[in-house]
């Protein structure tokens, strides 16, 4: 299986593409839309697509870890993480594709 990365320039072409905007116009709606999303998660707020997903921003605490080279012991700190969870709509379509894929 192929795997290719959908980047800004990608979106911003499927924009142009479907909705009739200028080149210029689609990826300044991309670049927005991606400011927007960005933002949100900044200021703690979870961000909900619908039929595709939401982000959330969840704080770790810190713990101890483990260099596995040496079995040393190393303190992690505690940070934030963006977490994905994908909606059960794109779950089912993702393995709808992958029953297809295998005949």
């Amino acid at each position: 299986m192929a795997q290719k990365t959908v980047t800004r320039a990608d979106l911003s072409e499927a924009v142009y593409g479907s909705v009739g905007l200028s080149r210029t116009e689609s990826a300044e709606l991309v670049e927005r839309v991606l400011e927007l999303i960005t933002e949100a998660l900044v200021t703690g707020a979870n961000v909900k697509l619908s039929s595709f997903g939401s982000f959330q921003v969840r704080s770790k605490n810190e713990r101890v870890g483990r260099n596995p080279k040496t079995g040393e012991e190393v303190p992690i700190l505690p940070r934030q993480v963006l977490v994905f969870k994908p909606s059960n709509v794109l779950k089912s379509k993702i393995n709808k594709s992958m029953v297809g894929a295998e005949k």
